[in-house]
């Protein structure tokens, strides 16, 4: 039995979803501070773009541990039938 192979995040991938994360925050913040409006609407923008930032982690959170549970129960079947296939012994008679 080959063990299945488990991807990994480089550090530089990592780094660069921060950078993008950084930098797609950052400009939203300087459009609405530089937006033509008033306070009241720069401040509800604010809000519902931190919202939007909170609910995609959750989002991300919750995709995440989806996809853990589907690859542990994946696993306990996998252990399973590895058991029940070591167990086998095609050429074993049975005494009557």
């Amino acid at each position: 039995m080959t063990k299945p192979v488990q991807p990994t995040m480089t550090a530089a991938y990592y780094a660069q979803c921060v950078i993008s994360f950084a930098v797609a925050l950052g400009s939203v913040g300087i459009g609405i501070v530089y937006l033509p409006v008033n306070p009241w609407v720069r401040a509800f923008l604010a809000v519902a773009v931190l919202y939007t930032v909170t609910s995609a982690f959750g989002l991300a959170k919750c995709v995440r541990d989806r996809q853990e549970a589907a690859n542990t129960a994946s696993r306990v079947d996998q252990a399973r039938l590895d058991k029940l296939l070591s167990e086998h012994d095609p050429f074993k008679v049975d005494n009557l």
